[in-house]
């Protein structure tokens, strides 16, 4: 039984602003997708359009810069 006026609760009060902190797999995630995105760009330009997936010629890029993109929507997530 409780006894009242104790704080030895394992909880922690967070104010109204305030989140909890990213898991921590967070943060790899998010820099190893803008760095994938990154590689699939460079890898199109630099193999002369061939790119990562041959066929789909320059949707290369919308991939590429969609993982990117993925990554850098993250970073607003990240506390």
């Amino acid at each position: 039984m409780a006894r009242p006026g104790r704080d030895d609760d394992a909880t922690v009060d967070r104010s109204e602003g305030e989140d909890a902190p990213n898991p921590v797999w967070f943060k790899p995630i998010m820099i190893g997708l803008m760095l994938v995105g990154l590689v699939w760009v460079l890898f199109f330009y630099l193999s002369g359009s061939l790119g990562p997936i041959p066929g789909i010629g320059a949707w290369n890029l919308v991939i590429g810069f969609g993982i990117a993109f993925v990554g850098f929507l993250m970073t607003t997530r990240w506390r």
